[in-house]
């Protein structure tokens, strides 16, 4: 099942890999070329006295550090729609998966295997993006202007920007079986994330208690007189990472349930023996 998995979407796997490398190669380039350049220029114009000078130069090296971040965490979208469409949707819509289940392959390991390679994909990128990320994000704070509390770069920096790739691929999973249509399926599971993101980013601020006091520059100041001081960052990240992959095991888990309960034989009427 798990060749059969990475051979029958090995498309979607070459263009993940492609994505993290080309990312990590950016984030690379950015810190030890074109920041060296935007240093060197800001250098120069502290030596002249044109009014304009070095305008901008600032935003080649964050303008597109905070893009990699912004592509990376919004990935969850292309996530849902290809566990929904591809992943799960074409093959129950097209009857390919009640073949497999006739091969010795139980609806729970065809699903289990479904659902276990792309997670492991999308659990190794993570893990080399987030690790690079950070560090290019930290190595030239003065040319930075992107805060901490950004939403982007807020789960870049950490475990979280996984979890919504999770979640994406065990609500994309649910609704595949719920709709068994591909491309409904997708649009739905597209939607679900969405709305779900930007709840879970409206509460943001309150997973951990705010400090009372006067807010510094690189504080995330949330109302008149609170705010969440640098150190907040672990608690706040780590509370939301739990509520996300709560909801992509709960997301699981009912996955699993509804297709056991859809495959489970009908029980035939018992006859009555002759008296």
């Amino acid at each position: 099942m798990i060749r059969g998995v990475l051979r029958l979407h090995r498309t979607a796997l070459i263009v993940w890999i492609a994505f993290v490398l080309g990312s990590v190669a950016y984030l690379v380039w950015l810190t030890e070329v074109t920041a060296d350049d935007v240093q060197a220029t800001l250098d120069a114009c502290r030596d002249t006295s044109a009014r304009y000078c070095g305008f901008g130069a600032s935003r080649d090296y964050s303008g597109p550090m905070g893009w990699v971040s912004t592509f990376m965490y919004y990935s969850f979208w292309a996530v849902a729609a290809w566990s929904s469409a591809a992943l799960i949707g074409r093959e129950l819509e097209s009857g390919t998966a009640r073949l497999a289940w006739t091969q010795d392959i139980s609806p729970t390991r065809w699903l289990a295997a479904k659902l276990a390679v792309p997670a492991l994909v999308l659990i190794a990128g993570g893990a080399l993006f987030v690790p690079v990320f950070r560090w290019a994000w930290s190595a030239h704070r003065d040319l930075m202007g992107d805060d901490w509390s950004f939403a982007d770069v807020f789960a870049a920096r950490g475990p979280l920007v996984v979890a919504y790739g999770l979640c994406a691929l065990a609500v994309g999973a649910l609704t595949a079986l719920v709709v068994r249509r591909s491309l409904p399926a997708a649009a739905i599971a597209v939607a679900v994330v969405i709305v779900l993101n930007r709840y879970v980013e409206k509460y943001r601020e309150e997973y951990w208690p705010a400090v009372t006091g006067t807010a510094h520059n690189n504080d995330w100041s949330t109302g008149y007189g609170t705010y969440h001081p640098q150190s907040h960052y672990w608690p706040l990240h780590l509370v939301e990472t739990g509520i996300v992959l709560a909801v992509a095991a709960l997301a699981t888990l009912a996955a699993f349930l509804l297709l056991r309960h859809r495959t489970r034989p009908a029980r035939t009427p018992r006859q009555e023996s002759p008296a």
